[in-house]
């Protein structure tokens, strides 16, 4: 049933016939209470609030759940739980992420993808190479490049005597973010200085006559180029559904007949990112009138006159869109440019995440941080309730909470509660068996709050099988639970502390 809640109405709603919780459970600052009984009023339905001992054995996740509740203009913690066990943060690593990035490269750096002539142009011709050089831009996709195409067209260019070429190792060339999730899923691409389109190819199939079209595309509404780096085969099996491999430096990949249908489409991982541009691009300068060869990879940049420079948005805007949509190829990238701008380069995403553990620990005075990538895909990266706040008072003047993403507030039945007196904005984390929540919270009185919660059954996930992985048994009936719980506790301390 669908309330609409007052502040009046949401702190009689929001209450239950619970006492408040034990200090074993939680340590908690004191309760506003008169000294006399109150039979009505805000103290009433204070002291009849649900405990969080009560909302997280209702969610039967007792002993997985981590939380820490502080005032953001005292830092005095209100309320917590287990605050020091290290849990898994899933994409509230992202958080940390945008804070080291904002750090090392500051709000308004733009990244640049460039068009490179070597040799000189003479009569419209490159004498030398044309080479596609990126330059750390996670938000480049198949509209800007061929925007980037015509505008070389602009230039006057008409031709290239030598070999088109393709600059990626501006950042570490990685074929994937996490070698322990599931071949085909689209948030585990590859990662290099180059990407394009999130490095997802798309993979749409027709049935006609009992056979099968199939597309790999490069695809925006705008524009659909054919790559040939990526290949597709029906197989005649039931199981697997998807296999992968590199085959002959290119993404060869099979799917089962009995699992595609009629007809349909989804986004596969690109492994091989320059290679994927370089192709999408070789497609879009060829519509311009400017044929090239298929494109080489170097690994070595060379010197060249700047024919196309495209800047990406600046890295405050992009960093809102990570938190909004949590992707992880964005979190690696800008993780990745975060490391190499503080001189210190990585050659693996486990080496510059280190580089941010220790960053955050000197500059955001957290004790344990342990992440082992930038986006929180990787099973073995740790944080603590307790550190993950220590973070956000450290950083709320600096403009944290505007990047981040407003959460609204659901009723039993997951509908939206309009007007809720309760404001959050915060990231959220979600990997099978873990969910987590961490950010800002204003009550009803404006009271100002950060928060952490971590939720994860550690001993679940460690009996999944690298196929379950993309939809286990349960995981999102768990998952249901813990953001119920999520929305319960932020309730309760929005009525305790904040009514």
């Amino acid at each position: 049933m669908k309330r609409a809640l007052s502040r009046r109405h949401f702190l009689g709603t929001a209450a239950a016939a619970a006492s408040l919780m034990g200090a074993s459970a939680v340590r908690a600052a004191p309760p506003e209470a008169s000294l006399r009984p109150m039979l009505r009023g805000e103290d009433f339905f204070k002291r009849a609030v649900r405990s969080a001992k009560d909302i997280v054995g209702e969610a039967r996740l007792t002993d997985k759940v981590s939380f820490v509740v502080a005032d953001l203009n005292s830092g005095m913690t209100l309320e917590s739980a287990d605050a020091v066990t290290s849990r898994p943060p899933a994409s509230v690593t992202k958080a940390i992420t945008a804070l080291y990035a904002l750090d090392a490269l500051g709000p308004d750096h733009r990244f640049e993808t460039r068009l490179l002539a070597t040799g000189g142009v003479l009569d419209g011709e490159i004498l030398g190479d044309l080479v596609l050089v990126g330059g750390s831009d996670p938000t480049l996709d198949t509209d800007t490049l061929a925007t980037m195409a015509a505008n070389l067209k602009a230039a006057g260019i008409i031709g290239v005597r030598g070999d088109f070429k393709v600059y990626e190792a501006s950042l570490p060339v990685l074929d994937r973010i996490d070698p322990e999730q599931p071949d085909q899923v689209g948030y585990n691409p590859g990662v290099s200085g180059l990407a394009l389109n999130y490095n997802r190819v798309h993979f749409e199939w027709k049935r006609a006559n009992g056979k099968y079209s199939i597309t790999m595309e490069g695809r925006t509404e705008r524009y659909r180029p054919a790559v040939r780096m990526a290949a597709m085969q029906v197989r005649d099996r039931s199981s697997p559904v998807y296999t992968y491999e590199n085959r002959s430096g290119r993404d060869a990949w099979t799917v089962a007949r009995g699992a595609l249908g009629g007809s349909g489409a989804r986004w596969l991982p690109v492994r091989k990112p320059g290679l994927y541009a370089g192709e999408v691009f070789e497609s879009l300068a060829g519509s311009n009138g400017i044929r090239l060869g298929a494109p080489k990879m170097i690994s070595d940049l060379p010197v060249g006159e700047v024919l196309v420079d495209n800047q990406s948005e600046d890295l405050r805007s992009i960093l809102r869109d990570m938190l909004k949509w949590s992707t992880n190829l964005t979190a690696e990238m800008m993780g990745l440019a975060a490391t190499a701008a503080r001189g210190k380069p990585a050659d693996s995403l486990k080496a510059s995440a280190q580089e941010m553990n220790d960053w955050a620990q000197s500059s955001l005075g957290m004790q344990s941080a342990a992440l082992v990538d930038h986006s929180g895909l990787g099973d073995d990266s740790r944080l603590t309730a307790s550190d993950m706040v220590i973070a956000l008072l450290k950083v709320h003047a600096e403009g944290m909470r505007d990047i981040l993403k407003p959460i609204v507030m659901r009723d039993d039945s997951r509908r939206v509660i309009k007007d809720h007196p309760i404001k959050v904005d915060a990231k959220t984390g979600t990997l099978n068996f873990v969910s987590s929540l961490a950010g800002y919270l204003t009550g009803p009185d404006g009271t100002e709050m950060a928060f952490a919660i971590f939720a994860a059954d550690e001993g679940i996930r460690a009996t999944l099988t690298r196929a379950e992985r993309e939809g286990p048994p349960g995981g999102v009936s768990w998952n249901r639970r813990a953001k119920r719980m999520q929305q319960q506790l932020l309730e309760r301390w929005g009525v305790l502390y904040g009514a």
